[in-house]
């Protein structure tokens, strides 16, 4: 099974279920917020990205990275910028279809792998923005291989990702019972933790399969392509969410680089 057909039923499932809030549409009113210039960004659950990270937006080349879900792009198009959205779920996508004919919105929606720009052009992007996501593929070079090449000199690069230490524990035993069982060594691949008929039930239910990737594979994998790291924060999950783990850890940490010298 490839994992990358999985997760991209596993989103397909969840914006038909409905109970994902990282499948849920913005409003009009967000939408007629941002195009008088009042709006917030989101890279974790809680904490908006800071406004010193976007003072200007109007006419800026945008690429949402797997960011469907009809939140991200049209606040985005709402504030004049050029925007081009890439995710691997059709109904994630079918999302941002809607808000940009409820709303008037206008940009490019490409279904694609995050780790395959070869659609887009070099130097093609004033401003990348990934919220978190890298955690639904295997390897994170590729990708940010592919986010230097098409941002152009200078250009802005915002990534945000789970901690990786939540996943040293056992899901079940803290959904189920509270409980912190150390189980799993990092990196962690989930498909991997499983037997066959574990696998096989995850996946008729069509859930996620998730990657913990390392602190040197997401910041020293940006390092490494290229990138200079100008930002950053933590946030954690909120009491809505329910996750334990909040009170403890940070639950994502947030990323703001550069492409080469800022310009």
């Amino acid at each position: 099974m490839d994992i990358g057909d999985l997760n991209r039923a596993a989103w397909d499932h969840a914006v038909n279920a409905g109970d994902n809030p990282y499948t849920q549409v913005v409003t009009s009113e967000q939408v007629a917020a941002a195009r008088t210039g009042e709006f917030s960004l989101y890279l974790s659950d809680g904490r908006p990205v800071p406004p010193a990270w976007v003072t200007r937006v109007s006419g800026l080349r945008v690429l949402c990275l797997a960011s469907g879900g009809g939140q991200q792009a049209p606040i985005f198009a709402a504030l004049g910028a050029e925007v081009t959205l890439l995710d691997a779920s059709v109904e994630q996508l079918a999302q941002d279809r809607y808000v940009a004919e409820r709303d008037g919105l206008a940009f490019t929606i490409i279904e694609g792998d995050m780790a395959d720009l070869s659609a887009l052009a070099d130097d093609a992007f004033d401003l990348i923005f990934n919220p978190p996501s890298t955690m639904f593929v295997p390897h994170l070079q590729p990708v940010w291989q592919e986010c230097n090449r098409v941002l152009r000199p200078g250009g802005t690069l915002m990534t945000g990702f789970i901690n990786p230490d939540e996943f040293v524990f056992d899901a079940d035993a803290l959904d189920n019972e509270g409980a912190f069982v150390v189980r799993h060594s990092l990196p962690y691949v989930e498909y991997d933790t499983l037997v066959a008929a574990e696998r096989e039930e995850r996946r008729q239910a069509k859930a996620m399969f998730h990657f913990s990737h390392t602190m040197e594979s997401q910041l020293g994998g940006i390092l490494d392509a290229g990138f200079v790291i100008t930002g950053f924060y933590e946030d954690r999950r909120t009491e809505a969410d329910g996750n334990r783990i909040r009170h403890y850890l940070p639950s994502f940490f947030v990323v703001r680089a550069h492409k080469g010298a800022i310009v």
